[in-house]
Order: structure tokens, then C-alpha cells, then sequence
């Protein structure tokens, strides 16, 4: 398990590496799970008490710490892809299907993402400080910032 799993991890900074350059080719931190902790800690604080977070809280239930790592290397691989599309105008097609599945990999693997809160989560990730850097890192300069522009048009939309 551990040699596949490496192996899948090769393959993982391989395809980053081709999508966003060589310049990412030391970055290991997407093979740390220390900021989602440090994410979960601070969304525990501020949405404890809603609907969504109890949701969380059932669906990360039970998982191991493995687990929990492979799903934050899935959802930085959705921001690679994003990175790889930056060229495009964020309401294409192409961009407007990635979003969705952004939002489908949330509601699967953490809540139920509305619009509202794909919406909010939009916002999160051109603000600047970390999650901005590491969504940047995942797919190159700017991604965070093409990230919620594709999702402010894709939330717009009826």
C-alpha cells in the first residue's frame, strides 16, 4: 500500500508539475495535512454551531488521518486544474464544469455546498494569506483569485 501510494503521489506532483511549471517541482506541502488541521480548527471555531459544520463533523467521523490527507491532495488537485485553466474566460464551459465539480467533491466529501456557500468559499480563496498562497501554489499564481471569479459567475447563474 505504501509503494502505491507513493506512486500515486509521483504521479500527482508529475501532473502538477506539467500544469503549473517546474518552478512547484519542491513544493511538498500538499503532501501536509498540517493546514487543513489548522483550517478545521478555525472553521470549527467560527461555524460550530451550523447546520453545514454538524454535517461535517458526521462525515469526517471515523476517517483516519490518511484518509483525511488523501482528500485535502484531491481537493489541491481540483485547484491544479483550476490553474491550468486560467487562459480560459472563467464562464466557459470548461471552467463553469470545474467549479461544479468542486462543488459536487465538497458536498460529497465535507457538506452539503450550496451556492451560498461555494459562494463564500469563492470569496475565501482570492482574499489573501494562506489559503490564498497554498491554492496559488497548487495551480500557479492567480488561481485563487480565477478560482472565485469562476465561481461568482457560476453562483449567478439561476
Amino acid at each position: 500500500m505504501l509503494k502505491k501510494e507513493h506512486i500515486e503521489n509521483l504521479i500527482s506532483l508529475a501532473r502538477g508539475i506539467k500544469d503549473t511549471g517546474v518552478n512547484n517541482i519542491m513544493d511538498f506541502t500538499a503532501f501536509d495535512s498540517t493546514k487543513m488541521d489548522e483550517y478545521a480548527a478555525q472553521a470549527k471555531k467560527e461555524w460550530g454551531n451550523t447546520a453545514a459544520y454538524k454535517e461535517y463533523e458526521q462525515k469526517v467521523s471515523g476517517r483516519t488521518s490518511e484518509d483525511k490527507q488523501n482528500m485535502a491532495k484531491d481537493m489541491m488537485k481540483l485547484f491544479t486544474e483550476f490553474g491550468g485553466l486560467k487562459d480560459m474566460d472563467p464562464g466557459c464551459d470548461t471552467v463553469q464544469k470545474q467549479v461544479k465539480k468542486l462543488q459536487d467533491f465538497i458536498t460529497e466529501n465535507y457538506y452539503t455546498c450550496t451556492k451560498e456557500i461555494l459562494s463564500g468559499l469563492g470569496k475565501a480563496y482570492s482574499a489573501g494569506g494562506e489559503m490564498t498562497e497554498n491554492i496559488d501554489k497548487a495551480g500557479g499564481s492567480g488561481t485563487g483569485e480565477f478560482a472565485d471569479q469562476a465561481i461568482q459567475i457560476y453562483c449567478s447563474k439561476a
